[in-house]
């Protein structure tokens, strides 16, 4: 069973800066659909940005591209999303989720596994 904690987050003025770490163990393979999501009050759930690790692509919501960069740093197994120019809309709870192994350069829609969230907060 892959098990992810969360680290980061916060609240923050609008134009400021954020850095989530997910941290996922029994990870039986180096091919999985990594990503981040997040939920405002009242709103449904939306994909932020999310990486193959396998193909190492990346995918990013049109409303985060160029201010938001997802990562991972393989020594550490974490999974990293740098946060610029923060906006008010961005706030939410920010939950990194994992699926696989994928062996083919493809991602799902809704992931097996997930982290407990953390909130985001940005003030304007």
């Amino acid at each position: 069973q892959v098990q992810l904690v969360e680290s980061g987050g916060g609240s923050v003025q609008a134009g400021g800066s954020l850095r989530l770490s997910c941290t996922a163990s029994r990870l039986s393979s180096s091919s999985y659909c990594m990503g981040w999501f997040r939920q405002a009050p009242g709103k449904e759930r939306e994909l932020v940005a999310r990486l193959h690790t396998g193909a190492g692509d990346t995918l990013y919501a049109d409303s985060v591209k160029g201010r938001f960069t997802i990562s991972r740093d393989n020594a550490k197994n974490t999974l990293i999303l740098q946060m610029d120019n923060l906006k008010p809309e961005d706030t939410a709870i920010y939950y990194c989720a994992v699926d696989g192994p994928r062996f083919v350069r493809w991602c799902p829609t809704d992931y097996t596994y997930w982290g407990q969230g953390t909130q985001v907060t940005v003030s304007s």
